[in-house]
C-alpha cells in the first residue's frame, strides 16, 4: 500500500529507506494522477518488500516539489540509497512504467 509522505517524513520514508522507493508527486485535481494511482497500488502490492511507493501531494508539500524541480504531474522518481536513480513524467501503462523505472 502506498504511503503518504510529507516534508517531515520524507527523510525517513524515502532517503533512509533500505529498499528502492517510487515517489509519486501528484495532486487531487490532476486527472492523470488519479488514473495512475491504481497502477501504483498494484506495483506496491506486487513488489511488496522490494519496492516502496510513496505519494507526495504537491499542493500540500510544495517545498518538496520545488526541491525536486517538479514542473509537471504526475512525476515519479525512483530513489535508491537516498539518490534519484530514474524519473518518469506522465501517465503510462503498468508494464511500461515498471520497465522505464527499471524495477
Amino acid at each position: 500500500m502506498p504511503v503518504q509522505v510529507t516534508a517531515d517524513t520524507f527523510k525517513k520514508e524515502v532517503l533512509e529507506s533500505d529498499i528502492p522507493v517510487i515517489v509519486d508527486f501528484w495532486a487531487t485535481w490532476c486527472r492523470p494522477c488519479l488514473m495512475i494511482a491504481p497502477i501504483l497500488e498494484e506495483i506496491s502490492e506486487e513488489f511488496e518488500g522490494k519496492v516502496k511507493v510513496a505519494k507526495i501531494n504537491v499542493d500540500e508539500e510544495g517545498y518538496l516539489a520545488n526541491q525536486y524541480r517538479v514542473s509537471s504531474i504526475p512525476t515519479l522518481y525512483l530513489f535508491e540509497n537516498g539518490q534519484v536513480k530514474n524519473q518518469v513524467i506522465g501517465l503510462m501503462r503498468k508494464e511500461d512504467l515498471i520497465k522505464k523505472l527499471g524495477i
